[in-house]
């Protein structure tokens, strides 16, 4: 086995689950659905994907990611987006996004 910086083989980036009766949870994905980050490591970190904030039964403030593809868009794409952001985690505050980023659109 090769550490992951020395191999060619990027078969530990992804993956599409077929059987999933969830796929396709999101709308919009560009490339092959990656389903690796169907829990989004960034749940509890700031992050560019769109959010909506809400409050649960017992008091507490949640992100709701429904809108978000950035961690399903490809193979590559979604690994290379979530090591990207995993690089220096910020806490997410509890806060709505205060900053809109900016998505690229998806091509038919």
């Amino acid at each position: 086995m090769q550490p992951k910086d020395s191999t060619n083989n990027e078969g530990f980036k992804g993956f599409t689950n077929h059987d999933c009766p969830f796929l396709p949870c999101h709308e919009g994905v560009r490339g092959d659905f990656n389903c690796l980050f169907c829990y989004c490591p960034l749940i509890a970190y700031e992050c560019p994907g769109p959010y909506d904030v809400f409050t649960d039964k017992n008091g507490i403030t949640r992100k709701d990611c429904s809108d978000c593809t950035l961690p399903h868009n490809g193979y590559r794409g979604a690994w290379n987006f979530i090591q990207k952001w995993l690089l220096k985690p910020v806490v997410w505050n509890g806060q709505p996004q205060t900053r809109k980023y900016r998505i690229k659109p998806v091509k038919d």
